[in-house]
């Protein structure tokens, strides 16, 4: 099976990732039924840490200036941590991975990874553990252009960059 292939379409240009639903099918299956729903479209960055992440997926962005945004997820809840022996996928730059809040709590936000923050593996000793489901292999250059937007005090986009849709092929 071919995995498939998320188009990312936002207002700063757009960049496509290979979902690895066939190595991490709760995650991936959970981001393309998220994205084919629409769930996506329309929503913002709403946290963009310069040489670390860029972090998207809240419902509450869908107005850039909500305090709320970073707290939500998706109508479905949680998903189920996934930890597959065969897929040790690292956060290497340019690699989707899914946020959470601690163990358990990972939903409709993830993350794109600005270097590699190998700490945050899975199959790595401590805390914070997000498992990657992607890896971006068509426009790097959009990713790097939103990581390096100006942010405020709480790493929000100064002029926010919206995800106008999201389409799986």
């Amino acid at each position: 099976m071919t995995n498939p292939i998320a188009t990312f379409e936002t207002s700063l240009g757009t960049f496509q990732a290979e979902i690895f639903v066939d190595k991490m099918p709760i995650t991936g299956g959970n981001f393309v039924r998220l994205a084919k729903e629409g769930f996506y479209d329309g929503l913002h960055f709403h946290r963009v840490i310069a040489d670390f992440m860029c972090q998207f997926g809240c419902p509450h962005s869908r107005d850039p200036q909500s305090g709320r945004a970073g707290t939500g997820q998706s109508p479905y809840g949680s998903i189920q941590d996934e930890h597959p022996a065969d897929a040790k996928f690292s956060n290497e730059p340019g690699t989707l991975a899914m946020a959470n809040a601690g163990p358990q709590s990972g939903s409709s936000q993830f993350f794109i990874n600005l270097r590699h923050n190998a700490y945050l593996d899975f199959f790595t000793p401590g805390q914070s553990k997000h498992p990657v489901f992607g890896r971006v292999t068509n426009g790097m250059d959009v990713v790097q252009k939103i990581g390096a937007t100006r942010t405020d005090a709480r790493d929000r986009p100064v002029t926010p960059v919206q995800m106008i849709r999201i389409t799986i092929s």
